[in-house]
């Protein structure tokens, strides 16, 4: 491959993983501050947190979350990364369309938001009750794929500190998920004290929260990973290495 051709390939690959990090670091950072700056629905008082991130769909805060959803998932189903080694079980292509497909589950099937009825097409379609089912197990394959890129993929080749770098932000995706499912468990099943304090303090938002940063770090760390490789290795022969080319190992 010419090498001005292996560059441009390189630098798509990184500012793909660069947007990819980036959204996943703003989202729930602009999600809080407009809700504590704006009034979330029609009849609040005061501007306030939502219970959770999915919560803000029915908030006016929709087209943020929406939108970013959006673009995450585009960009994903876009990735093809780094075709499958000997030994592993999926390729990166798949992995990513799998994620890709799982955020555009979460963006266009809301989940219950606090009571609210029909406010969407594919509640419309499918109905209210419904609709949740589909987004919960989107939430699962999106953030479970991500997991699988930090603990499979990222960490097969690199340095020692950015291996654990990924495998920090895997267990990180892992932990808010099982959080999360503690929390809801307190919130709808058990009640009393537990149920006021994921209540109060929104703990539901912030585990969410923790595993989207945990997935936005990932990918910068990858970005930055890769774009060091390509400088470091960049030359005017044609003879780098065919896997993209570079090997994280060599990073110091």
């Amino acid at each position: 491959m010419p090498e001005q051709h292996r560059a441009d390939l390189v630098l798509s690959f990184t500012r793909v993983r660069t947007a990819l990090g980036i959204l996943g670091m703003c989202l729930p950072l602009v999600l809080v501050l407009g809700g504590l700056l704006d009034h979330p629905r029609i009849d609040a008082e005061t501007g306030r947190i939502e219970p959770t991130i999915s919560d803000f769909y029915h908030t006016t805060y929709r087209d943020i979350f929406v939108g970013t959803l959006c673009a995450i998932g585009v960009f994903l189903i876009s990735y093809r990364g780094y075709r499958r080694e000997v030994g592993e079980w999926i390729d990166d292509d798949w992995l990513a369309t799998t994620a890709g497909i799982g955020a555009f589950g979460v963006a266009f099937f809301p989940n219950e938001g606090g009571g609210v009825t029909v406010t969407s097409m594919t509640q419309n379609m499918l109905g209210a009750e419904f609709t949740p089912i589909i987004h919960y197990l989107s939430a699962l394959v999106f953030f479970s794929s991500l997991a699988a890129f930090c603990f499979v993929k990222f960490a097969r080749t690199c340095s020692m500190g950015r291996r654990r770098v990924y495998i920090a932000c895997g267990w990180g995706i892992v932990a808010a998920l099982v959080l999360t499912a503690v929390a809801v468990i307190f919130k709808r099943f058990v009640g009393g004290v537990g149920r006021e304090m994921v209540l109060d303090y929104n703990l539901i938002f912030w585990f969410e929260a923790m595993g989207i940063w945990a997935f936005g770090l990932s990918w910068l760390t990858k970005s930055k990973a890769d774009l060091a490789l390509f400088k470091r290795f960049e030359k005017p022969s044609d003879d780098l290495p065919s896997h993209s080319g570079l090997d994280e190992e060599q990073i110091g």
